[in-house]
């Protein structure tokens, strides 16, 4: 199995030097390595031409944002599958590639773990995995594509969308995978280790803004406000009532509850 690690970066020179370090020494080598970086005018290009003997392809040079630069990658591609590694994310450890290379499995996404640290505090955890990746999920939350392998055929007529700055993964996995029911593997391993934060308020409401703006077009107005109401959980609680819906005697044992609350209020 062939992998196309492809890593996009714009002024964030050490971040850069950390991915590429973290991708040349994986064990496992059956594996092409792109980058794309923006035209970074902090010496990310010297960097990029210290390790160029290590490095399949890349290119510095102005382009449209991420997502213009994502799809530039995956012009380059030509592995089974595409792993998105962007600048400053790293490979949990050198055998990441290996571990996934011995799942067995003709899934269209293979979805690891990632580990996010805490420099300050010197803590980490690694996330959790949805039990399903049904609308409900995707309303929530999304697949993190530093710790996801996607197949290339899924981009050969669609690419990520160049007119959403900030959640075109996010749409690409809500259509590839609720849309044309393409198929999801989780392995339980960590692929990726990224530092926590990084997304001010400022950020975090752009990113819900075009979210809301994409499904209140995707979805008629009475699924949206179905899935608003989920919404209303945090995510951790929303996946916790999947699984007990998801077991006859737990879900019994909810609407039990559900109507005795009821009956108190």
């Amino acid at each position: 199995m062939k992998y196309s690690i492809i890593t996009v970066n714009y002024n964030n020179k050490e971040g850069l030097r950390n991915t590429i370090e973290s991708v040349i020494h994986q064990t496992y080598r059956d594996f092409e390595f792109i980058v794309i970086d923006g035209g970074s005018t902090d010496g990310s290009a010297e960097v990029l031409k210290e390790y160029d003997s290590q490095i399949t392809y890349w290119v510095s040079e102005k382009d449209k944002g991420i997502y213009n630069a994502m799809n530039k990658g995956i012009a380059k591609a030509t592995g089974d599958y595409l792993n998105f590694m962007n600048s400053g994310d790293c490979f949990y450890d050198e055998g990441v590639l290996g571990r996934v290379a011995r799942v067995e499995t003709d899934a269209d996404f293979i979805v690891g773990r990632d580990y996010h640290f805490n420099e300050e505090t010197q803590q980490g955890h690694a996330s959790i995995q949805p039990p399903r990746t049904t609308m409900a999920h995707f309303f929530v939350a999304t697949l993190d594509h530093q710790s996801c392998f996607i197949r290339r055929e899924l981009f050969r007529d669609s690419l990520y969308r160049e007119d959403y700055r900030l959640v075109s993964d996010w749409i690409f996995f809500t259509e590839k995978i609720v849309g044309d029911n393409r198929r999801v593997q989780f392995i339980p391993d960590i692929v990726c280790r990224r530092e926590e934060g990084g997304l001010s308020e400022q950020q975090r409401s752009k990113n819900r803004e075009e979210i809301s703006r994409w499904l209140h077009h995707y979805l008629p107005a009475g699924i949206y406000q179905d899935y608003a109401t989920l919404a209303r959980l945090d995510k951790t609680s929303l996946y916790r009532l999947l699984n007990i819906c998801d077991n006859d005697r737990k879900r019994r044992a909810l609407v039990y509850c559900i109507k005795f609350i009821n009956r108190l209020f």
